[in-house]
């Protein structure tokens, strides 16, 4: 199968084996700038799934001590093309990269407290153990595209999907199931 692209604008594409490199190379680079900042980074959503279908977009999280630690480093992070973006996630701090003018990287910083617990990452470690859920996930996303649905609603259509298998593999980790949906 090929790229999907209809008018609303959201794009997904077939898996690209890159995207690993390209998440590491940005890991790096971010490491490198700013020394000391970040105690755990990895490369997180569609695009760090093996064989997925996605929008061709980096996404990273990175797990610091406090939130506010970031803030002395915002120079370095702006050097490397992220900036802070409010996408209405109330408990992290997010970063959006964009190469000529489309999103390349979004960079999730997230409390170290909370970083065993994330539901982006117990998602993606869910589909990589799954490939049958990642089929179901990347077929719903395609269709979801097919269908017009515009940027701003693409994650909400995927989110029933997205939490029955969140849910399970919460489940299977011995934790209790939250709402994968975090925006406001």
């Amino acid at each position: 199968m090929t790229a999907v692209s209809e008018p609303s604008g959201v794009h997904v594409a077939d898996y690209d084996p890159s995207w690993p490199r390209r998440a590491a190379i940005a890991i790096d680079a971010l490491r490198a700038a700013t020394p000391g900042l970040f105690v755990e980074i990895e490369h997180i959503g569609s695009t760090a799934v093996p064989g997925l279908a996605a929008k061709p977009v980096i996404d990273l999280m990175a797990a610091v001590h406090d939130l506010t630690h970031a803030a002395p480093h915002q120079a370095a992070l702006t050097d490397l093309g992220f900036h802070a973006h409010d996408n209405g996630m109330t408990d992290r701090l997010l970063y959006v990269r964009a190469d000529s003018g489309v999103r390349s990287h979004v960079l999730h910083v997230v409390t170290l407290e909370s970083w065993p617990t994330r539901n982006q990452r117990i998602f993606r470690d869910h589909l990589r153990a799954h490939p049958e859920d990642a089929m179901r996930y990347a077929q719903l996303k395609r269709a979801i595209v097919a269908a017009g649905t515009g940027p701003g609603e693409y994650a909400r259509a995927k989110t029933a999907l997205v939490q029955e298998l969140t849910d399970r593999a919460r489940a299977q980790l011995g934790l209790p199931s939250v709402p994968v949906w975090e925006k406001r």
